[in-house]
């Protein structure tokens, strides 16, 4: 039997945290990996470890995941930020 791993289990590190934090400002896995200075596939590494900690289907589900299990609210202003424009 396999055995999955949620936040009760093994706490979010401080980089899933920020990748929380981009997602909940609605941000793309290309802008997450700019931002943080990681690849778009490494920010989709991110987000899929996210989604089996806090045992969501969908991307779009891991903040209000993050904030049903934590209490904390998963923006911050501040680390959004730091994301350059998008390009046109």
């Amino acid at each position: 039997m396999t055995r999955t791993n949620t936040v009760a289990d093994a706490p979010l590190t401080h980089r899933q945290r920020e990748v929380v934090a981009l997602i909940a400002a609605g941000c793309s896995n290309d802008e997450v990996g700019r931002s943080l200075g990681i690849s778009a596939r490494t920010a989709r590494a991110h987000s899929d470890a996210l989604r089996v900690k806090l045992g969501v289907p969908r991307r779009r589900q891991i903040p209000a995941a993050f904030r049903r299990l934590t209490g904390e609210d998963p923006y911050v202003p501040a680390l959004v930020r730091v994301r350059p424009p998008r390009s046109r």
